[in-house]
């Protein structure tokens, strides 16, 4: 028999489910190797997978709209077209699938891939960290409020079926659950570069109902997860009020060449890191880990919940009219849910700028990953006391950075503030060079 399983992908470092956005193929059509056959929404973007199998798409276990776990069965792909009935019997009787020793399915290039594999002979349900569960299984797990990780599989292998759910449910009493390791990803030796995500409507918000409880999306959950992180990591702020007549006076003037304040901020910010390359470094258990290129990301909201933050990479060396232009189509495509993975988790320093909702002043949360993120409020006129002793309007915002005390102190930070102020206030054009 040569029925595969088609497995959820892992097409982000982070992502544990994926959502299934749409089935590019139905049930009963022709599929080619290396064609994408299903649409899949990881925690920040719709990504295309396609197949390394050629044959017939058999049966869809999970439905557009539904979650699976990383790993987990979604689909069978039948090699024959006489084989297709087999495979619906398959997944209705909960029989295991029969898997070839093909490389996984081929997910973005950047992406790691948790390698899916069914139960081993020893009978054990769990393989690589992977829980190996029948569909009808899992549907009436989730029915009855079960959990997997606590049973052991009757079924082939060590498969858990749902005559074992059945069966916990009926005693009524459930055991503790034990934790299980999440699906370690594996490096795909040859990993296949996606087409072009798809672009989908984007999603409406879900509309407000006193009393009413509305899930969280995955985007929301990706920042819950990545909020939750951050709370183990010890970390200082500091603030600094910049003038920014002279940078306000060059936006104007290029402005209509499409340069965004945006463009300006992020470039200001990469300039002056190339004399505080400690503020571009990150933590890890082995040291500081100071990174070749300086990559920034900024903060963006998306209309359906959650937050993304596209990435401008090389912001340092790339000129202002090409990062505006870069950060115009990262944008667009931030908000359609069409970026690739490194065009949003490659960044090296965060921007997160509420000044253009006029905030005064705010902190941020240091993203996981990086050493520092600066939190830049709305330009205000000020009355100031100027050098010749008298009074003057200046425009001035407050900017407000957060850092990882592990490896950055006061004074690395406040250095750091220091030149990007002396930029900004007294040499903004050499951000047109």
């Amino acid at each position: 028999m040569s029925i595969h399983e088609v497995f959820m992908p892992a097409l982000s470092s982070t992502m544990t489910e994926g959502k299934i956005v749409s089935w590019v193929k139905s049930p009963g059509d022709k599929v080619e190797k290396g064609e994408t056959v299903v649409v899949v929404e990881s925690d920040k973007a719709d990504m295309d997978v396609e197949t390394f199998y050629e044959g017939f798409l058999a049966h869809i276990i999970v439905e557009a709209g539904e979650t699976a776990p990383v790993g987990s069965a979604i689909a069978f792909i039948a090699e024959t077209e006489a084989e297709i009935e087999q495979a619906k019997s398959l997944a209705n009787s909960d029989g295991a699938a029969a898997t070839t020793t093909a490389s996984p399915e081929p997910v973005a290039a950047t992406a790691s891939v948790a390698t899916p594999a069914l139960a081993s002979q020893n009978g054990s349900n769990h393989k690589e960290g992977r829980l190996v569960a029948s569909p009808r299984a899992r549907k009436l797990a989730k029915e009855l409020k079960v959990d997997l990780t606590t049973l052991q599989g009757s079924g082939p292998h060590g498969r858990i079926v749902a005559e074992d759910v059945e069966a916990l449910s009926n005693k009524g009493k459930q055991p503790a659950p034990a934790p299980v390791a999440p699906p370690a990803p594996v490096p795909t030796s040859a990993p296949v570069a996606l087409p072009a995500p798809r672009t989908p409507a984007p999603a409406p918000v879900a509309a407000a109902v006193p009393g009413q409880t509305v899930p969280l999306t995955t985007f929301q959950n990706a920042v819950v997860r990545n909020m939750v992180a951050t709370i183990s990591v010890p970390v200082f702020r500091v603030g600094y009020t910049i003038t920014t007549d002279g940078l306000d006076k060059l936006y104007k003037q290029i402005k209509s060449k499409g340069v965004t304040m945006t463009a300006l901020l992020a470039k200001a910010v990469a300039v002056t890191l190339q004399k505080h390359p400690l503020l571009n470094a990150s933590y890890s258990d082995q040291g500081i880990v100071y990174h070749s290129d300086i990559n920034i990301s900024v903060a963006v909201a998306m209309d359906d919940g959650g937050l993304i933050t596209p990435v401008l990479q090389n912001a340092d060396a790339v000129d202002i009219y090409s990062l505006s232009r870069t950060w115009k189509s990262l944008v667009e495509r931030a908000r359609t849910k069409q970026l690739q993975p490194q065009e949003y988790n490659s960044g090296t320093f965060t921007l997160s700028n509420l000044g253009m909702f006029g905030v005064d002043k705010f902190d941020a949360i240091l993203p996981p990953g990086q050493g520092s993120i600066l939190a830049i409020g709305a330009s205000r006129p000020q009355v100031v006391a100027t050098p010749d002793g008298l009074f003057g309007v200046r425009q001035q915002m407050q900017v407000n950075i957060t850092s990882d005390h592990r490896i950055i102190y006061g004074a690395h930070a406040a250095a750091f503030l220091q030149d990007l102020a002396k930029l900004i206030e007294t040499n903004p054009q050499s951000l047109t060079m």
